[in-house]
């Protein structure tokens, strides 16, 4: 997984519009990128959910809010429909970028085990390196913890 200092890798993917984000669009921002596995799951909604809800505070913050997973643009589209999300998701249909940041790993489920994301979070200064990261996110009160750090590295 990425650690605090690393420069994030350039990217470029297709938002839910099948627009392309790409990094050096956002650079020079403060940005949180979080990984998670699947659209229109419970833990997955809820996380989605809860940063739609919370985008006026990032906002106040000159934050921009990233949701990645594997899902493809149209999937993306209709979860943001289905569930009134102001986020933006990327589509990252090869896991490259989930490779990059080291969210694509082994996970086990009722014994089975299988490649996926570990839901993740990290927060990216304007100058494009890793300020913070949590791995294995609990989705309940992130949210808050998210906004708290920021505050915290911004210094406000």
């Amino acid at each position: 997984m990425l650690e605090i200092g690393n420069v994030v890798p350039a990217f470029c993917l297709a938002n839910q519009d099948e627009e392309e984000i790409c990094f050096r669009d956002i650079k020079g921002r403060w940005a949180v990128i979080y990984f998670y596995p699947k659209d229109n799951t419970p833990g997955c909604t809820t996380e989605a959910c809860d940063f739609t809800e919370a985008m006026p505070d990032f906002s106040k913050l000159e934050a921009i809010i990233l949701g990645v997973s594997p899902d493809s643009p149209k999937k993306h589209r209709n979860f943001i429909e289905k569930k009134n999300l102001k986020i933006t998701l990327l589509a990252d249909e090869d896991k490259s970028l989930c490779k990059s940041f080291g969210v694509w790993k082994p996970k086990k489920f009722m014994g089975r085990e299988y490649m996926g994301v570990v839901r993740s979070t990290f927060i990216i200064s304007p100058d494009g390196k890793v300020a913070y990261g949590w791995e294995k996110v609990r989705v309940k009160n992130h949210v808050n913890e998210v906004k708290d750090k920021l505050i915290e590295l911004q210094g406000v």
